[in-house]
């Protein structure tokens, strides 16, 4: 066993949480635009400086504090304590005016169906593993939780919209990589370690937590459901893994990992920008938000990443103050840090 010593000093639940919404900045402009389109705009490194007093951030950051928040009110980390907070949450983003940053449409229908008061195993959108899933899952890596509520957290907080096994399985190891590296793991550990979770944990299906979310045409059992969702991730971790066995070509990392749109492409994507940019958290953000994919999400997963494993210290000092729900976020972090 390895024992690691962390750093208080570092913050690194604002490093993550920032880091996060740093990234999301800097590719809500970059989200809808070919690659050759943002070199022409911001040159061939990349969007690296956040535009605009303050700078905005997208349906990602505004999600990933309604699951912040809803976490932070909890007088327990159960399914009964979570589940109402998080749709109350869900439900106010979506008829919020600030929503208006193009929300992604799983999203909108399961909110509709929560408000009318079926059960989220109902209302989820139940086809659908969109990046939703695991884009707002940060605060879940953050908590001081032993890893089975980690793990239900993280699950129940994707299921309520996205009820596909591989958003469950995305963003638990998601919650995961955070997690680890705020524990110390260096970024270069991450594959190999996601990699035996994703194995271990392959047929485990959370039935306290998630219900009868598994019963659906075809599926014989719960354990059956689960694993299809491992499997996709898995097989994103595998691509994660040959990719960086090749030195890095400059090109598009969705070439390699995928475009993201998706929640097991947009980890193994923001985790090649984390890696490929270890040494340099900003250009990982730009790397990220360099992309033909979804570049908002896979720049703001790799936000989470890099600042869980450097923390507060990995970004420009004046961002702090320039970044849309600057005082959520602070609020957040602090009681996290």
């Amino acid at each position: 066993m390895i024992t690691r010593v962390i750093d208080s000093s570092l913050r690194r639940a604002s490093g993550s949480l920032l880091g996060l919404a740093y990234g999301d900045a800097l590719g809500r402009p970059t989200e809808f635009l070919t690659v050759a389109e943002i070199h022409r705009r911001y040159g061939p490194s990349g969007p690296r400086e956040l535009a605009g007093d303050p700078a905005l951030v997208t349906d990602d950051t505004q999600m990933a504090l309604a699951v912040g928040w809803a976490l932070h009110d909890a007088p327990a980390y159960t399914p009964a304590a979570v589940e109402p907070l998080l749709r109350e949450r869900f439900l106010a983003w979506a008829v919020s005016p600030d929503n208006n940053r193009a929300p992604g449409m799983t999203c909108l229908r399961a909110c509709a169906e929560l408000s009318r008061g079926v059960r989220w195993q109902e209302a989820t959108v139940a086809g659908s593993k969109g990046c939703g899933a695991n884009m707002r899952v940060t605060t879940v890596g953050l908590l001081a939780v032993d890893l089975d509520t980690l793990a239900g957290l993280a699950q129940l907080q994707a299921g309520l919209t996205h009820g596909h096994p591989t958003g469950l399985a995305a963003s638990e190891l998601t919650a995961y990589a955070v997690r680890l590296l705020r524990d110390g793991a260096a970024l270069a550990e991450l594959p190999a370690l996601l990699t035996d979770r994703a194995r271990e944990q392959r047929r485990v299906y959370r039935s306290d937590w998630l219900g009868d979310l598994w019963q659906r045409p075809g599926v014989d059992s719960p354990q059956e459901f689960i694993a299809r969702g491992w499997d996709e991730c898995l097989g994103a971790l595998g691509r994660l893994t040959t990719t960086l066995t090749r030195p890095d070509d400059g090109d598009d990392p969705c070439r390699r990992t995928g475009e993201g749109w998706v929640a097991e492409e947009a980890l193994a994507t923001a985790l090649l920008c984390a890696l490929w940019h270890a040494d340099d958290p900003v250009g990982a953000l730009a790397r990220g938000a360099t992309t033909a994919g979804d570049s908002d999400s896979i720049a703001a997963l790799a936000g989470a990443f890099v600042g869980a494993a450097y923390g507060l210290p990995a970004w420009p000092t004046d961002w702090a103050a320039r970044i849309e729900y600057a005082d959520q976020l602070a609020a957040l972090a602090a009681a996290l840090d």
